[in-house]
């Protein structure tokens, strides 16, 4: 599947889209250079799905978690830019994080690839020359 967002106009609605693919899949490793817009979509997920609490970039504690609505109990985002070798991510747990049922979106994920699952959704954003962001499940 693929999702063009051509301006910050469409993230809602390409959010939505998002969050209608997302089927019964829980794990989404996003892929991207700096810049891509990672976590402004993840955002823009995060708040199609109902949270309401404020969603941040994990950057320093590598994982948020986020109270939902009654479909899910948590959200989980992480962003493994920072860490410097998979002992570090074993031990936050994300194990049982990614084997919850709940929702889990991944930044960096090149960084802890063998550790996840292996239905992980891999979800590519890449910036076109006129700005526009193609996404794509896979």
């Amino acid at each position: 599947m693929t999702i063009r967002i051509e301006s910050t106009d469409g993230l809602a609605a390409a959010a939505r889209q998002f969050v209608e693919a997302m089927g019964e899949r829980r794990v989404f490793a996003f892929y991207g250079k700096m810049g891509a817009g990672k976590t402004t979509f993840i955002k823009a997920i995060c708040e199609a799905m109902g949270v309401e609490d404020t969603v941040t970039s994990p950057t320093f504690a590598i994982v948020n978690e986020y109270g939902v609505n009654k479909e899910f109990r948590s959200v989980y985002h992480f962003d493994f830019y920072r860490i410097k070798n998979l002992r570090e991510a074993y031990d936050i747990g994300t194990e049982d994080y990614f084997y919850s049922g709940s929702p889990c979106f991944i930044e960096w994920p090149e960084l802890v690839e063998e550790l996840l699952p292996e239905n992980t959704v891999r979800v590519s954003i890449e910036v076109e020359e006129d700005g526009a962001r193609t996404v794509t499940l896979a």
